[in-house]
């Protein structure tokens, strides 16, 4: 039993086609993916890599497209027959130091996140109450597909480090996004480097 739930999680940035490769490991855990609109809208598999394809293009082209802001969010249940439970992917931002302060933009990644915890309603003789219980030990296939997922990235990519041209700024930053070698590569000739005079390590 847990006293509380926190998330286990990983933060990426890997190719559309890195990505796609992830997605079909989740294919047999009958995965669902859900945007969280107000109508809930269900994608496939197709549809989630092309909406990251978006996303990946958006922030890894030499020329910033004016008017366009993409973003990457997915509530995604898996497992329904027998666990019933979810993870949920997000974009996110690392902030780049740039003249004394913080830039405009932010280098992309995706969080995906597992609960640690799941919540159970319970009822004693003072009345009901919930507490949360161990995702590892109440969730098993779900927790261990988490781990095949992260595991699976963590393969394919190494953490992002990058300088910034800044002087008040640590030489190198050190962030928990992992990224791959081909990631860094476009990364490394998109606008946004180029904007702020960043050197990619990844």
């Amino acid at each position: 039993m847990l006293k509380n739930s926190g998330f286990y999680k990983q933060r990426f940035f890997i190719t559309p086609g890195e990505l796609k490769r992830v997605v079909e490991l989740l294919e047999r855990a009958q995965v669902h993916y859900y945007l969280t609109n107000h109508t809930h809208t269900e994608h496939d598999q197709n549809q989630v890599v092309e909406a990251y394809r978006a996303f990946y293009q958006y922030y890894t082209a030499e020329e910033k497209e004016s008017g366009v802001r993409p973003f990457f969010i997915y509530s995604m249940p898996v497992l329904p027959d027998t666990e019933s439970f979810g993870f949920f992917a997000r974009n996110e931002g690392v902030s780049i130091p740039y003249h004394g302060q913080w830039a405009e933009h932010e280098l992309p990644c995706i969080l995906i996140s597992c609960p640690k915890g799941h919540r159970v309603n319970a009822q004693d003789e003072q009345g009901e109450y919930y507490l949360y219980e161990d995702v590892r030990e109440y969730k098993p296939l779900s927790y261990a597909l988490f781990k095949e997922m992260t595991g699976a990235i963590q393969k394919m990519t190494k953490p992002l480090r990058f300088s910034a041209q800044d002087p008040k700024a640590m030489e190198e930053q050190k962030t928990s996004v992992r990224i791959s070698s081909a990631a860094a590569e476009d990364l490394s000739n998109s606008w946004m480097v180029s904007q702020y005079g960043l050197v990619i390590q990844g």
